[in-house]
């Protein structure tokens, strides 16, 4: 035992503490999911150690207590320690050691056995979660910071990071540059391996999940100059298909062809997409590199992947390298032997050789639809009904992937920066006030699983994320009003409303969405009889009476405010004994209740 100068002396027994309650979850999620003769044969490689922990736990808040070290440094003894004392503590740091170590030695057994849950469709949320943020071109440290003092109380469920291994150094670190890999090494603007699993462990406990942008379709195409470095100062010839960090070579890559039509299967799944070196999943050795990344990853707590141009890869490949996969880590609250969520991008217009439905038996799917379709509502390009088609009971009659198999968000870091008549129909933080009433709609809808989009503001399409003179990343900060960012952030899922949007989302699900009524510019619909919404997407106010589920009382639209304790911040709305409303929607505008914030 050795006196600590200052407060990082007592980071051994922090350590010891995380140990313990990482046994413990061990064993917890061994018992929620093993067969009795199973979780007999686990408890029976663990003999002692839960009686270690026992004892170190009654011990550990001596050693931890400052008036104890500030006694044991003036004296030079422990003699204050009574001996009774010291030898428990001895007897339980040896019992929880032996009994840790005896499990440790049978992880691999653990870690790598049969994943008795293959689902990949599983986003495993803490409880009462339900939504992904995507907190585009973050840093790890500040990631971490958000899940604590934000995504965690928010009620958010994950996050999405961008690719975080090493990536080519481009000119004026445009942000397509994370998207060339140059090595599977664990560095990038972000932050390095270390600060990657600091980031997950401070989520984990903030019950925010974290998910990965894995690049695995391709690695950093010719630059101006050769050779190109990374973000870990590796060097690679990539006109060659040199990359000797992994290392690969021109053996681990497809002949060289462009994809000259999308219709031509082969062509998009063997071919260069962007003049990007594209990899042979089939070759042992791609597969391995890649794989290996995803189990490290799987071994620092991260809860799945989001598979970037998955729609270049045959699924057969990608399935392939899906069973490679280790189970989630079970002392990050997993349980045991679970498959990691896998949501892949595969844009599917129907119009040509790689469809959704073609990736939906192995993971989720993005469903790029969605946006186009959201956005041209919300655009008033299609009537109010045309909302109806994008609820969990009419997608798949629309030409929709099912609810189950779907990703669903406004816009992504890709389609807010797209060309041509599709860019005119994506909503993003520039378009307001629809951009904010089609979030809403969306987390107030009960299709797929949502992902909000966190952004940084930009006019040059390529430009990357807020950066100083050095080319680090801005920390985005917190404005006077408490909630906005600065320095070029726009962190849309701060935003009042949209934070109220995820708790109503929250607390709806899994109520189904029913009792659909709409004008040609006006959609409502109740989730069960808890939860209600509106929307009119045309450009003139609109009188409605319409039924809301709800029972008879006031409200507080959330919207515009919230409850606090008997007090509306926003708009009351008045619910009849027979539970319709009388609603007034000015253009452009939404109104959302739920039982939460009945007022009177």
């Amino acid at each position: 035992l050795i006196p600590p100068e200052a407060d990082s002396g007592l980071e051994p027994f922090a350590r010891l503490t995380n140990a313990a309650s990482s046994f413990r979850q061990v064993i917890s999620n061994a018992t929620n999911t093993l067969s009795t003769e199973g979780l007999s044969g686990l408890l029976a490689r663990i003999p002692g150690a839960q009686q270690g922990i026992e004892q170190f736990s009654d011990v550990v808040a001596t050693v931890t207590n400052p008036e104890f070290w500030t006694k044991l440094a003036s004296t030079g003894t422990i003699e204050d320690m009574t001996s009774a004392q010291a030898e428990r503590l001895s007897d339980g740091i040896n019992k929880l050691t032996a009994g840790l170590s005896d499990v440790v030695s049978n992880l691999p057994d653990i870690s790598e056995g049969q994943m008795e849950d293959t689902d990949h469709k599983n986003p495993h949320f803490f409880p009462g979660r339900n939504v992904i943020v995507h907190l585009f071109e973050w840093k790890f440290a500040d990631i971490a910071d958000e899940c604590e003092r934000v995504l965690g109380p928010a009620g958010y469920g994950g996050v999405q990071v961008s690719p975080v291994n090493e990536y080519v150094r481009a000119m004026n670190r445009p942000w397509w540059e994370r998207y060339q890999p140059i090595s599977y090494e664990i560095r990038s603007r972000s932050g390095n391996e270390r600060e990657f699993a600091e980031m997950v462990r401070r989520c984990q406990r903030a019950k925010v999940r974290v998910y990965v942008d894995i690049v695995a379709n391709h690695m950093a195409g010719p630059g101006a100059t050769t050779p190109l470095y990374g973000t870990a100062g590796s060097p690679s010839d990539p006109a060659e298909r040199l990359y000797p960090a992994v290392p690969f070579n021109k053996s681990h890559f497809h002949q060289h062809c462009i994809i000259e039509t999308h219709l031509n299967a082969s062509e998009v799944h063997n071919c260069q997409l962007g003049g990007l070196p594209d990899l042979n999943q089939t070759n042992p050795d791609v597969r391995e590199q890649i794989v290996d990344l995803m189990n490290r990853l799987i071994e620092h707590g991260v809860a799945g992947f989001r598979m970037d141009s998955a729609k270049y890869i045959s699924p057969d490949d990608l399935d392939s390298i899906y069973k490679g996969l280790k189970p989630l880590n079970p002392s990050f609250e997993f349980p045991l032997f679970v498959a990691p969520f896998i949501y892949q991008d595969v844009e599917d217009f129907s119009d040509d050789s790689g469809t959704a439905s073609q990736y939906t038996d192995i993971g989720v799917v993005t469903e790029l639809k969605y946006s186009l379709y959201v956005g041209s509502i919300f655009h008033s390009a299609l009537p109010a009904p045309t909302l109806q088609a994008l609820t969990a009971a009419n997608a798949t009659q629309n030409g929709l992937i099912p609810s189950e198999s779907a990703l669903t968000f406004v816009d992504s870091h890709m389609n807010q920066r797209s060309h041509g008549a599709v860019s005119k129909l994506i909503l993003t933080y520039k378009d307001m006030p629809q951009y904010m009433h089609a979030i809403a709609f969306t987390l107030a809808n009960d299709y797929g699983t949502v992902r909000v989009m966190s952004s940084y503001r930009f006019n040059d399409d390529s430009r990357g994320p807020p950066a100083d003179e050095r080319e680090q990343i801005l920390s985005p900060g917190t404005a006077e009003d408490g909630y906005s960012c600065l320095n070029g952030w726009v962190c849309e899922h701060r935003w009042p409303v949209l934070r109220r949007m995820v708790a109503f989302r929250n607390f709806v699900q899994p109520a189904a969405v029913h009792d659909i009524q709409a004008t040609n510019e006006t959609f409502t619909f109740c989730r069960g009889n808890i939860g209600f919404a509106a929307f009119n997407v045309g450009t003139i106010t609109r009188d409605i009476v319409v039924r809301a589920c709800l029972p008879a009382g006031e409200y507080c639209d959330l919207i515009t405010g919230e409850k606090r304790d008997t007090i509306c911040t926003g708009t009351r709305v008045l619910v009849n004994q027979d539970s319709t409303v009388s609603l007034t929607l000015p253009a452009a505008s939404s109104l959302v209740l739920d039982l939460r914030n009945r007022v009177m």
